[in-house]
């Protein structure tokens, strides 16, 4: 689940995908939400082909794992819910839930772009941005499971608002965001009216992430600019980041992540120009081998977790 849609899937122990569901969670109230979510588990859970032993979630909120609660989600009506002991009554099968970009990380580093490595940053940028770290071959989570909200370390002390619920300014999801991309792409198609963002937002078209990419690849300047910039901001956060963590590789992934190199690239550029040797020098800055279903996946594996470490102490 992220701060606009949720992706659901049939997910097999290979972490192979089987039957996708996608549904909308954009303005919604938090009673809705959790219907939505019963939904497209069902969905998953009737078309997957196969018997399903529990459900995984990745919600985009900050986690009490003592207790279960989902404290409080920056761009979703999620406040202080048992979110897992909800699922699993309406559902009538085990759950386990964790945060979004935390299952992202767990992904990437059990199948995908970090495998292999003992220590991962992974970005999640979408309608916001999420963090998940993997240290010593482990998923950090901190004192109580709301730990790697790397979306809100402040690399503007000046900046502007954050989003949603947090109270914060100049967050790293306020500046580099998909959000942020949108809101920077529709001042610059202001600026330049005859370029190809300009002219796309006086034909009406929505100017958000997919439609920057887009242009971007068929070569509008203007485009290609926007994510330029979010691309050095980006490089800014990640520079502060293998300057604390030393990490082997920081994987990016999310919707903003379909940019590619047009984003990657400069923000490499500026990590090469301001982060500290060693680290510099040993860190590789990748696309999310899952994209935008690596939350989801990540998700499945952790229940699979769960059942093994039930199993165990059944025995």
């Amino acid at each position: 689940m992220g701060g606009t849609k949720l992706l659901a899937g049939a997910v097999d122990a290979r972490l192979g995908v089987h039957h996708r569901v996608q549904r909308s969670v954009a303005d919604l109230d938090q009673a809705a939400l959790l219907d939505v979510a019963v939904d497209a588990v069902t969905e998953a859970r009737e078309s997957g082909g196969a018997e399903i032993a529990a459900v995984g979630f990745g919600i985009p909120c900050l986690m009490d794992q003592r207790t279960g609660i989902g404290v409080i989600a920056v761009n979703l009506p999620l406040f202080d819910v048992p979110f897992g002991d909800v699922m699993a009554e309406r559902l009538g099968i085990p759950v386990f839930v964790d945060n979004d970009a935390n299952m992202a990380a767990l992904a990437e580093h059990r199948a995908g772009a970090a495998r292999g490595c003992s220590e991962a940053v992974m970005l999640t940028i979408g309608t916001g941005i999420g963090g998940g770290l993997i240290l010593r071959g482990e998923l950090y989570r901190g004192g109580v499971g709301a730990a790697a909200e790397l979306g809100h370390m402040v690399i503007d002390i000046d900046g502007p608002p954050c989003q949603g619920n947090c109270p914060n300014h100049g967050c790293f999801e306020a500046v580099a965001s998909g959000t942020a991309l949108a809101r920077e792409a529709l001042r610059i198609a202001r600026e330049r009216p005859r370029s190809g963002l300009g002219r796309a937002l006086a034909n009406g078209l929505e100017i958000a992430g997919p439609l920057v990419t887009e242009l971007a690849h068929d070569g509008d300047l203007a485009a290609i600019e926007t994510l330029e910039l979010i691309g050095r901001r980006l490089g800014v956060a990640i520079t502060g980041l293998v300057n604390i963590f030393n990490p082997e590789v920081v994987v990016v992934g999310g919707g903003v992540i379909a940019a590619g190199e047009l984003l990657l690239g400069p923000a490499r550029a500026v990590v090469a120009e301001r982060a500290l040797p060693p680290s510099r020098d040993e860190v590789r800055i990748v696309a999310a081998r899952f994209g935008v279903e690596a939350g989801m996946i990540g998700a499945a594996a952790l229940a699979f977790d769960g059942l093994a470490r039930r199993a165990d102490v059944a025995r």
